[in-house]
């Protein structure tokens, strides 16, 4: 398991990884390759977002302005994320859920990483320590 100091190493690679994720997924959509959903396109957009402001220099990062613009945009992705996901648990309780036909494109299981993703992102972002 990575630790604290090992992710702040690769800080750069993750948001880049972050932003690649984003563009990739964005691709997919635009290329009429997955249905249109707009849980999806927020979730994807808060991710590359997200790598964005990693981004930043170190004492960018530490500002308060940017923790703050960084938490509002990943409190929506989390709550779009979550919804989706809640709306997965939802139909599981009622009996009428099934898998798409290809599991790694289905929204219950993408929405749950994408939830993951978010906040581990913005955990990430406010576990660097501000530099001054």
């Amino acid at each position: 398991m990575p630790t604290l100091q090992t992710l702040h190493h690769h800080l750069r690679w993750i948001a880049l990884a972050a932003i690649a994720l984003s563009a990739l997924t964005w691709a997919v959509d635009l290329a009429g390759l997955v249905y249109t959903c707009p849980y999806c396109r927020a979730q994807r957009t808060v991710i590359g977002l997200l790598g964005l402001l990693l981004l930043l220099p170190g004492t960018a990062l530490g500002h308060w302005l940017v923790r703050w613009l960084a938490t509002v945009v990943a409190v929506f992705g989390a709550q779009v994320a979550s919804r989706q996901h809640f709306g997965g648990w939802s139909k599981i309780s009622a009996g009428e859920f099934a898998l798409a036909s290809t599991w790694w494109v289905d929204p219950f299981l993408l929405s749950g990483i994408a939830l993951c993703l978010i906040t581990g992102l913005l955990l990430l972002l406010w576990s660097v320590p501000p530099r001054r």
